[in-house]
């Protein structure tokens, strides 16, 4: 089958699309002929290098972190899908591939397409809607009338999160550049804080919740807006001791994990404010969820653009510039 793969790691290894063997069906699997796939900051850190520690991949490695396609075959314990049914899924992380003609995935890691999504808009969402998930209703157990700060709002997590939050409820704000403020406002942002104008920190003030998915300045100014009893939730870390005992992480990088969180734990815990880390992870039955508030129309999709499979360097460089207004893809068939 032809995948896009990269052959080493480095920040400047740019992948090609080559030849790889069609992947074993488990007789827990399903095999998926794949129609297209999300690209994400995930796809473009594992391949410089950034998790080769906590996600030892195998190479040369086919990237892509979330697709949706057709069912082609079903292992020998598979009994809730068949081949023909349409799915989406974010494959386990020890399992990526979506960037290729086929994939394997566990069958608790997938659920049935949204019959009212293209297979391109179907892509766009395991990511960012498992993610917004995760952190809303998992982590942070987000209650009605609760005021939740969501950063990067015209991102492809920021762009889900803020519909999920305004369906549970919560008082939202976030951030943005000044051309995407009526854009989010559209998809149900309550304030937003144009971040070329306005410092969030000076603005906001007792806030129960803060999504975090931007560097270090915004984690540490978001302590500042929290209330006491606050959770502060990163999805782009640090890691925590608690993620490197989930993980089953060596000893080794635990502590390299407890000495990078040690500041920001510290400061939280001065404040009275809980701090996680968000590892996003496949959970097919967490999808189904979202697959029922897609159909119900309480979350839309948002494609910024679609690349054709062989310009799929251009879909990742596209995506690393930042400027995505929700996700990008890449069409396979």
């Amino acid at each position: 089958m032809k995948a896009f793969i990269i052959d080493r790691y480095g920040k400047k290894e740019t992948g090609r699309i080559g030849d790889m063997p069609e992947p074993d069906l488990r007789d827990d699997d399903v095999l998926i002929q794949i129609h297209a796939a999300g690209v994400n900051p995930l796809d473009s850190k594992i391949s410089s290098g950034e998790f080769k520690l906590i996600l030892p991949y195998r190479l040369p490695l086919i990237l892509g972190n979330e697709v949706a396609g057709t069912v082609v075959r079903v292992g020998a314990r598979v009994d809730r899908f068949k081949p023909g049914d349409e799915v989406y899924a974010r494959p386990d992380d020890d399992r990526i591939g979506g960037f290729a003609e086929f994939i394997a995935i566990k069958a608790s890691s997938l659920a049935l397409k949204p019959t009212n999504l293209s297979m391109v808009e179907a892509a766009s969402l395991p990511m960012a809607a498992l993610t917004s998930w995760q952190v809303l209703v998992e982590t942070a157990k987000l209650k009605t009338g609760q005021k939740v700060l969501i950063h990067a709002g015209s991102g492809g997590v920021g762009s889900i999160a803020i519909q999920l939050a305004k369906h549970l409820g919560a008082f939202v704000a976030t951030t943005t550049s000044t051309a995407n403020i009526a854009w989010v406002k559209a998809l149900g942002a309550d304030v937003v804080i144009d971040y070329k104008q306005q410092d969030f920190a000076t603005v906001l003030r007792d806030y129960d919740v803060v999504l975090n998915s931007l560097g270090n300045d915004e984690l540490n100014k978001s302590l500042q807006i929290l209330k006491p009893g606050g959770h502060l939730i990163s999805i782009s870390g640090p890691p925590t001791p608690a993620f490197a005992a989930a993980r089953g992480l060596a000893w080794p990088l635990k502590l390299v994990l407890r000495l990078l969180s040690r500041g920001i734990r510290t400061k939280a815990k001065q404040k009275n404010v809980e701090y996680t880390f968000v590892f996003m992870r496949a959970d097919g039955a967490q999808l189904g969820e979202i697959t029922r508030l897609v159909e119900s129309g309480v979350i839309h999709p948002v494609v910024d653009r679609v690349f054709p499979f062989k310009d799929t360097h251009e879909a990742l460089a596209y995506a690393d510039g930042g400027r995505a207004k929700g996700k990008v893809l890449v069409q396979i068939r």
